[in-house]
């Protein structure tokens, strides 16, 4: 046991240094990334596209693909050291950047036929090239289909557990068939409601309406009837107003459960409305665009159509969690 005064009086040792913080593992982290990210660049400006030329010995070129690959791996691990934003945001943006290089040079190595697979070159021209129609189909199956049935299904979705929570009855009557309605699979929903409704955007609507409406019912219940016995208990102790009650201690209980299923119906919603436009439509949507240029081998517009899908997704999702960081207080 050594002297208090002395354990009081001992400094405090300094917190070890990252490797980002390490003399020299910046620059080695840039050289790693610089390797890389530039290899491979010109990899893909050395070989040549599928079609437009010899393909070349795939085996070699593979060795050096993975090794650059390896090296911007590298790269990335040292650029996510530190708790900066840069490090948080650098490592997603720096590993997809690698990962369609390298696929992009995998595919030429291979001479791999477009229509089989397109690079990530093809993909963009198509993107480009197709910019008006894609963008059109994007507005009718984010904004008409999804955003518009994920609003009215979340809507829906809380006044139905608002009635749940408030009337027992219907907890024990209805959740039971929510859950079994809620288990049946979307392909087997949509083509039900497209034909019962008609092949416009409504019909999909409605399907993503569906499809969001019991996960929000499921979550909001379960949050509504998580808040605390002893808080609801003191509320009564005061003589409080049913409704402060609910906005005091029922609601900000819930909220982390309602924004949990929120982001998944989120997810879901964009998803049903692409499926739904593959039993029929008018003519617009991702859906519809990806069926038809599959049939015409046009899997360069297909890919085009699955990157707009994935951001409006993406988009989608980082939306909610904004409101989530928004509303929620924040934990300690």
């Amino acid at each position: 046991m050594g002297d208090p005064v002395e354990q009081t009086m001992t400094p405090a040792r300094p917190p070890a240094r990252t490797a980002a913080a390490r003399p020299g593992a910046a620059l080695l982290t840039a050289a790693a990334l610089l390797v890389g990210v530039g290899g491979l660049l010109l990899v893909c400006l050395t070989l040549p596209a599928p079609g437009e030329g010899t393909a070349p010995d795939a085996r070699a070129w593979l060795t050096g693909i993975l090794a650059l690959l390896a090296v911007g791996a590298l790269g990335v691990r040292g650029a996510a050291q530190g708790m900066s934003r840069a490090a948080r945001v650098a490592p997603p943006l720096l590993t997809g950047l690698l990962a369609v290089l390298a696929a992009e040079g995998l595919l030429r190595a291979y001479a791999v036929p477009a229509g089989l697979i397109p690079t990530p070159t093809r993909v963009l021209a198509a993107l480009w090239n197709a910019r008006t129609v894609l963008l059109q189909d994007t507005y009718t199956t984010f904004v008409l289909e999804a955003l518009l049935g994920f609003l009215a299904g979340t809507v829906l979705g809380l006044a139905l557990a608002l009635l749940v929570v408030r009337f027992r009855f219907l907890e024990r009557g209805l959740l039971p068939y929510a859950a079994l309605f809620s288990s049946i699979p979307i392909v087997a929903l949509a083509p039900v409601i497209v034909k019962a409704i008609g092949l416009d955007w409504p019909s999909k609507t409605v399907v993503v309406a569906v499809t969001v409406l019991f996960p929000v019912v499921v979550g909001a219940v379960r949050g509504l009837q998580s808040a605390s016995p002893l808080h609801l208990d003191l509320m009564h102790t005061y003589a409080a107003a049913p409704t402060r009650t609910f906005l005091d201690v029922r609601v900000p209980t819930a909220l982390p459960f309602v924004f949990g299923a929120l982001k998944v119906a989120s997810t879901l919603a964009l998803i049903s409305a692409i499926v739904a436009e593959f039993f029929g439509t008018n003519g617009h949507g991702l859906g519809f665009r990806i069926q038809i240029e599959v049939g015409r081998f046009g899997l360069d517009v297909v890919w085009a159509a699955i990157v707009l899908a994935s951001i409006a997704g993406i988009a989608f999702f980082s939306l909610v969690s904004a409101a989530e960081t928004r509303f929620l207080p924040r934990r300690s």
